[in-house]
């Protein structure tokens, strides 16, 4: 899997979804940061993630 840093997860979700991408309809959300996942199209899981708050 890889992972990409993001500074929105859920606006970057929604442009995701808005063009058509397979995006997963969970997001986790915990002292962690926010995780959402998409696929690309050779069907590779694609996990983003936004740090919490501060850092």
């Amino acid at each position: 899997m890889i992972n990409y840093r993001v500074d929105d997860l859920h606006a970057l979700l929604a442009v995701l979804r808005t063009e058509g991408c397979d995006v997963d309809d969970k997001v986790d959300e915990s002292e962690y940061g926010k995780f959402g996942w998409v696929m690309d199209p050779d069907g590779n899981r694609i996990e983003l993630w936004q740090a919490p708050d501060g850092q």
